[in-house]
């Protein structure tokens, strides 16, 4: 009996969350992690920090300023805002330690290491893809 209401509640939830409509708050998540410093941060954070996907290493914790300095490019507000949202939505950790000075720390979740699987394709997708549309982008330009 457990199993059939389970089974329920989980065709209720699909049928509950449709991104496809504006009210649904599955688009708000997928507008989250469709951004680039989530998919970065979340990349960096399972361990894909090396440039092949053969290459990759394990999961494993970083602090502020090491994902600072791998993402190039980022805001002090910008990646505090995403690293607040992601805990928020329950995808990484972050441990104080204090010490002085005082140590933050960020780490995947299960969830958050569920989502790297799929953000890690996509990062290695675009890098294995990215001749062939700058290709395209310089046919398109000249037409």
């Amino acid at each position: 009996m457990t199993t059939t209401k389970a089974a329920q509640r989980q065709a209720q939830a699909r049928e509950e969350y449709n991104a496809f409509l504006a009210v649904c708050p599955s688009r708000q998540l997928l507008d989250r992690i469709s951004d680039k410093w989530v998919v970065l941060i979340l990349c960096a954070l399972g361990g894909d920090a090396a440039q092949r996907p053969d290459a990759s290493d394990a999961p494993r914790a970083m602090r502020y300023s090491e994902l600072a300095r791998l993402l190039a490019g980022v805001s002090q507000k910008m990646l505090t805002q995403t690293l607040r949202s992601l805990e928020r939505d329950g995808l990484l950790t972050r441990t104080v330690t204090p010490t002085v000075p005082v140590t933050v720390t960020y780490e995947l979740t299960d969830l958050g290491l569920s989502l790297h699987r799929t953000t890690r394709e996509i990062r290695y997708w675009a890098q294995a893809h990215m001749g062939e549309v700058l290709a395209h982008r310089d046919d398109y330009d000249a037409s």
